[in-house]
């Protein structure tokens, strides 16, 4: 068994199918000065080619993603027409007298090299990107071949070092059982495709294997818990055939949960919401029985472009998410950049710990035409359903009310436009930075709720980057520390008559809820998957014990013994049994 991270959930079993290592080798061609201008037009020729195929390869993929899954080749057809790109390309052919292809490979490398040594993960990523565009380009260039494609009459589990979304193209989402590779990143392209195929994906094995996976050899993914067999035992294949048909009947069962009220045994109703980064989650979000969207992560809006989404398109968007609600909340969060999600039109300065940085709120009370521009589009979106703004990072009354001076201009310019919108539009913060917690009581009575953020509060109250592998057994929500923020969070609110939700990972954890329970917290958001498995433990719980799991619990002194008392009392899943 070899461990790996989990990219996208499942469980997956078959045979491997390798794709080979893309990889060109041609000599350093050199031409005369008098045939400069046939290589420029042998380039062109390229590019037309290329974005020819880029095109179609998205009219046949868009049935399976979607509109706004697909804008991935919309960034590859960019690269294309990126004149810094072509004038690298163009600048090696006129200087030093090569080949285009040649030009072409040596552009591809220096920016894959400059990718790759940035300190950013998403960064990263992106050199794959460039890596597809600029392979694609030199097999026109070169005359190659197509890529060796999957088989189409048996099943298969994809393996391969890294893959690009054109391969991804090619999968038959019927035969592709799941993706296994060496190199990649949860946030990559090819993590959020597969994702939204519903393909179980393991990734990061790069030197962990004793020997390569081959063509046929029998693989166990396991995309939970990021774990990949290579031609197991017999003993575990059987476990896996067990755990597949549990998992299949348990997802099976929870969809009929769906439509049933969300309460505890003993009465007491809770509205479990919603985490989504796009307009496509909102269908599986409904079909399991979201009470609405509980954080709306609008900073996907602003990714895998080359300029800032005006107005009307923004406006287009969130308008779409009310609609489709019917009436439903939904709390969009305002721009949250910078951190672990950079954008690669929009400039940060380089910082020894952007964590603690140039981020969030900080950027958009910078940037005020942008932030107004959001606003603006958010509150004409109002008009049309329950529309909610939340201010991420926020730790000082002073940030606040610049926020909100910002939205008190953008109402008076629609009312100036005589442009509709809800002219008493719920307004709050994300509680996820220690100093708000400690002037909670300051800031209660100048918004209208508080949301939790519990990811980035534990990472702060604890100064553990949650990004760092060397730290990362440190990051623990359910730290004494941490319990005492939220309880003092919650008390504060409470004073001022404050609602109080929780969206960071906390939430979806079926450990914490008599947390909530005792705290009176009521309000939930989640990502889509954990909405039905929260909804079946809920429905187990009862209220009348919370009080008692939470004093023992206050009464714990590492995270470690909190969870132990958390799982003595944890209501297993019946609907297995």
């Amino acid at each position: 068994m070899v461990e790996g991270i989990g990219a996208s959930s499942g469980i997956a079993m078959g045979k491997a199918f390798v794709i080979p290592t893309w990889e060109w080798d041609f000599p350093d061609k050199l031409i005369d000065v008098t045939d400069l201008a046939f290589e420029f037009e042998r380039l062109y020729d390229g590019i037309r080619c290329s974005k020819d195929e880029i095109v179609h390869m998205k009219q046949e993929f868009v049935s399976v993603l979607g509109e706004e899954q697909t804008s991935i080749f919309d960034a590859h057809l960019a690269i294309l027409e990126d004149p810094i790109f072509m004038s690298e390309v163009q600048g090696i052919m006129q200087r030093q007298y090569k080949a285009a292809e040649v030009a072409v490979k040596e552009a591809i490398e220096k920016f894959v090299n400059m990718f790759d040594l940035l300190d950013d993960q998403y960064m990263k990523e992106r050199a794959l990107d460039i890596k597809d565009v600029g392979n694609r380009l030199l097999k026109h260039l070169l005359g190659a071949l197509e890529e060796t494609l999957p088989p189409k009459d048996h099943p298969y589990i994809v393996v391969a070092k890294e893959l690009i979304p054109s391969q991804m193209v090619h999968l038959d989402i019927n035969q592709a059982l799941g993706l296994v590779t060496m190199l990649g990143g949860k946030t990559s392209h090819v993590a959020i495709m597969a994702r939204a195929m519903g393909v179980p994906y393991v990734l990061g094995l790069e030197g962990k294997l004793n020997t390569a996976i081959q063509n046929g050899d029998f693989l166990i993914i396991d995309g939970d818990e990021g774990r990949v067999f290579v031609n197991p035992s017999e003993e575990i294949i059987e476990q896996y055939k067990i755990r597949k048909t549990i998992w299949q009947k348990m997802r099976d069962k929870l969809q009929t949960l769906a439509g049933v009220p969300t309460q505890t045994k003993d009465g007491v109703a809770f509205q479990l919401a919603a985490n989504i980064s796009s307009v496509k989650e909102l269908d599986q979000a409904l079909r399991n029985g979201a009470s609405g969207v509980g954080l709306f992560r609008t900073e996907f809006l602003y990714m895998d472009r080359h300029s800032l989404p005006q107005e009307e398109e923004q406006f287009v968007v969130y308008k779409q998410v009310a609609e489709e609600l019917g009436g439903k909340h939904v709390v969009i969060r305002t721009l949250d950049i910078g951190g672990d999600k950079s954008l690669d039109y929009f400039a940060l300065p380089e910082e020894d710990n952007p964590s603690l940085g140039y981020r969030a709120i900080r950027i958009t009370l910078d940037r005020t035409d942008l932030f107004k521009t959001q606003l603006r589009a958010i509150l004409r979106a109002s008009h049309y359903g329950h529309i909610k703004i939340l201010y991420p990072m926020i730790s000082s009354i002073e940030e606040l009310d610049k926020a909100n001076q910002v939205l008190e201009e953008a109402k008076q310019e629609l009312r100036n436009e005589r442009i509709p919108f809800q002219a008493d539009i719920e307004v709050g913060i994300m509680i996820e930075v220690p100093a708000a917690v400690l002037i909670a009581d300051i800031l209660a009575p100048k918004v209208d709720f508080f949301s939790i953020g519990t990811n980035d509060l534990v990472q702060y109250v604890l100064a553990v980057d949650r990004m760092n592998e060397q730290v990362a057994h440190l990051y623990d929500p359910f730290h004494p520390a941490v319990l005492r923020m939220l309880k003092q969070t919650v008390e504060a609110a409470k004073a001022c008559n404050v609602p109080v939700s929780v969206c960071g990972e906390m939430a979806g954890d079926i450990r914490a809820l008599p947390i909530w329970l005792a705290l009176g917290i009521r309000d939930l958001s989640m990502s889509v998957m954990s909405i039905l498995r929260v909804k079946n433990s809920l429905l187990q719980s009862q209220y009348s014990e919370s009080a008692a799991i939470w004093k023992e619990v206050l009464g714990c002194g590492s995270g470690k013994q909190v969870v132990e008392v958390l799982n003595k009392h944890l209501h297993q899943d019946v609907l297995t049994k």
